[in-house]
């Protein structure tokens, strides 16, 4: 059988969709399509249902599904044993990470990837932490940077091992001026009647700041939807919102903004994460000490303070 055939329907079983399959794999979906009828061709037996947009497999294609994942499994673990014996850093490594922790840590560690081990090709993609869990059973990324309030329960599987790389906590980020300037923290109760502009480029982040709200006791009123921090920062500069965002990602924001501490604390724990026993490839073990290193060599929480204006620097 067809090693590409068996992955595109492995990618099916994981994706649902014939269209999410096709970005995955950087193809279009009719020759998503075109792979699978092959395939069925070639096993002589009908492997997938179309209902509407999405596909489900047979029983036949659940089965097929299982060996394929053994069969990739089996080469990867062949790839890693021979890298692990060449003891060399060299060829392609895939990292993901979501855009709060990425900006902290990922171009640093490229940089120091790339003056350590000129003969590895170190390639970055953002994605949310579910879908680089996703990327990593697909075997479609080699590192995953993860955390664990916008991941569903029951992750880690027994396909993947994760270390904690740091503690993170969210906090509120204030306009210039505002009432709760001077304070040392806030509560969200406190914050009950102010207008929230959120970063909904993450639907579960943005659903996470929401649910926190609602177990307090109240339904933020949100002024702006926006995809990206850029519009946030603008909206909360101007005095029309208040935010909400990670600890990390305001450590290096210095502006015209307040950023305070939410109390009860938010924490999220970061992790990196890797297919088990893959720690072994050099290239991974390589990035993950990398990894380590940068975020030992964050500045621990600092504040300045003034009338006009406060900088800060936080990290965990």
């Amino acid at each position: 059988m067809d090693f590409a055939r068996l992955r595109t329907l492995r990618e099916l079983s994981l994706r649902k969709t014939m269209a999410s399959v096709a970005d995955a794999l950087f193809i279009s979906p009719s020759a998503v399509s075109q792979q699978i009828a092959l395939l069925e061709d070639e096993v002589g037996i009908e492997l997938v249902e179309r209902r509407g947009r999405g596909v489900r497999l047979t029983p036949a294609g659940e089965r097929l599904t299982e060996h394929a994942g053994r069969v990739i499994g089996i080469l990867e673990e062949a790839k890693t044993d021979l890298a692990e014996l060449k003891r060399t850093v060299a060829g392609e490594l895939r990292v993901s990470a979501f855009p709060s922790v990425a900006a902290s840590l990922i171009p640093r560690t490229m940089r120091a990837m790339a003056n350590r081990f000129p003969d590895l090709a170190t390639t970055f993609d953002e994605l949310e932490p579910m879908d680089g869990l996703a990327a990593l059973r697909a075997w479609q990324t080699d590192v995953a940077i993860v955390d664990d309030l916008t991941t569903a329960p029951g992750i880690p599987e027994a396909t993947v091992e994760m270390l904690h790389l740091l503690d993170d906590s969210l906090h509120v980020l204030l306009p210039e001026g505002h009432p709760l300037a001077d304070r040392p923290y806030a509560t969200l109760r406190e914050l009950s009647e102010e207008k929230w502009a959120l970063d909904t480029a993450s639907i579960t982040y943005s659903n996470v700041i929401v649910k926190a709200c609602r177990d307090t006791g109240f339904d933020p009123v949100i002024n702006g939807h926006c995809h990206g921090f850029e519009v946030v920062r603008a909206l909360i500069e101007a005095g029309c919102s208040i935010s909400i965002i990670p600890g990390l990602r305001g450590r290096d924001y210095v502006g015209k903004l307040c950023l305070k501490e939410i109390r009860p604390t938010i924490a999220r724990k970061i992790f990196v994460a890797y297919r088990r026993g893959e720690k072994r490839n050099p290239a991974i073990a390589a990035c993950i000490s990398e990894l380590q290193t940068v975020v030992g060599s964050l500045p621990s929480a600092s504040w300045l303070v003034s009338k006009d204006r406060v900088a800060q620097t936080l990290a965990d």
